[in-house]
């Protein structure tokens, strides 16, 4: 596994306009080509058909963005270290979101948070971040039963998939960007939140061969969704959170929640309590990287909650309303690539130093 501290980043070195002219270029691919239908589950690894075009997340990669298979290497040889060059908008390609909306949502479907395809969820992002050059854990989650949206769900375990870059120390300042990955019973969870773990994927691509200004832990949260009264959910963050030692806390400088980040053409930036720093920094990047975005406050219906309340900054990004939420309806077709992007920006530009 490479090593991914200070000056030394996983993946080919590719700089300036070249590199946006490819992001740009693979997500044009991408949004030209899509299913008119709903997809139909397929086996992994299985080969892609083009499609008609339709600006969706069920757009089709292109074939110079073909998925790869979990685990596979995106080159052949050992990565070089790359300079340390600052992330900013430019380096995210939307094309690896719009391809993770379609993986979890279109082929693995619902993922309730104690069920065997969110096991399969949790599998494929720890491969994903893995080959990526990061540091992966599955922590585990103890969830009670109770009742998902209308449908009675079992007691059990789910995961948070944890990636940090080599070498991390988790009492020295971080960064902390998360989305949850798992689903009500009957959603096959595109926009929520399939859409949120494919800006993730998308900015720790990023992030993986580009400096930041902390080091920057990705997380796939397990068991967000509710099983119950307001206070049943969330128990995937509220584990992390719990299992930090008092080093560790102090250490947590801000924390970011992806949720249902693809469907709009502006993007939410909520905080729990009013204006506060994170939402200000979020905001500050949503104009420098040329993203429209709108403040909302009282957010806690989301991951970032789980650390505020206990009293590490932290705010959400999203919560666009729609007509599939928590139903069979939320499909890759409801999640705009175009929405996707810019909340790849917004989250690169708020990693950039400054």
């Amino acid at each position: 596994m490479p090593r991914r501290g200070w000056g030394w980043q996983a993946g080919t070195v590719t700089t300036g306009r070249p590199h946006l002219r490819r992001a740009l270029c693979g997500a044009v691919a991408v949004l030209a080509t899509a299913a008119c239908t709903t997809e139909q589950p397929a086996p992994e690894g299985s080969a892609q058909r083009t499609a008609a075009p339709e600006e969706t997340a069920e757009s089709s990669p292109s074939p110079q963005a073909t998925e790869p298979a979990p685990g596979t290497a995106t080159q052949t040889g050992e990565p070089e270290p790359a300079p340390d060059v600052p992330i900013s908008a430019d380096d995210v390609d939307p094309a690896i979101a719009v391809r993770a909306v379609r993986h979890l949502a279109g082929r693995i479907g619902p993922r309730e948070a104690t069920g065997a395809a969110y096991a399969r969820a949790a599998r494929w992002v720890s491969a994903e971040l893995s080959r990526l050059g990061y540091d992966v854990e599955q922590q585990r989650v103890d969830v009670p039963a109770g009742e998902s949206w209308g449908v009675p769900v079992p007691a059990g375990r789910s995961v948070n998939v944890v990636a940090a870059p080599t070498g991390f120390d988790p009492t020295r300042p971080h960064l902390v960007v998360g989305a949850h990955l798992d689903t009500v019973p009957q959603a096959p969870g595109a926009e929520d939140n399939a859409s949120g773990v494919g800006v993730v994927l998308a900015v720790a691509e990023a992030a993986s061969r580009r400096s930041t200004r902390l080091p920057t832990v990705f997380v796939a949260f397990g068991a967000e969704e509710p099983r119950g009264d307001p206070e049943d959910h969330h128990y995937g963050s509220r584990r992390y959170v719990a299992q930090l030692g008092p080093q560790e806390r102090a250490a947590v400088r801000e924390m970011v929640s992806l949720d249902r980040v693809g469907v709009g053409d502006r993007v939410p930036v909520g905080s729990a309590n009013g204006s506060d720093p994170v939402q200000r920094a979020l905001l500050a990047a949503a104009r420098r990287a040329g993203a429209a975005a709108v403040a909302e406050s009282g957010q806690r219906s989301s991951d970032h909650w789980s650390f505020v309340r206990d009293g590490l900054p932290g705010a959400r990004l999203g919560s666009t309303p729609y007509a599939g939420y928590h139903s069979a309806g939320d499909v890759p077709a409801v999640v705009s690539a175009a929405q996707l992007e810019r909340v790849g920006r917004i989250v690169a530009e708020w990693l950039a130093p400054r």
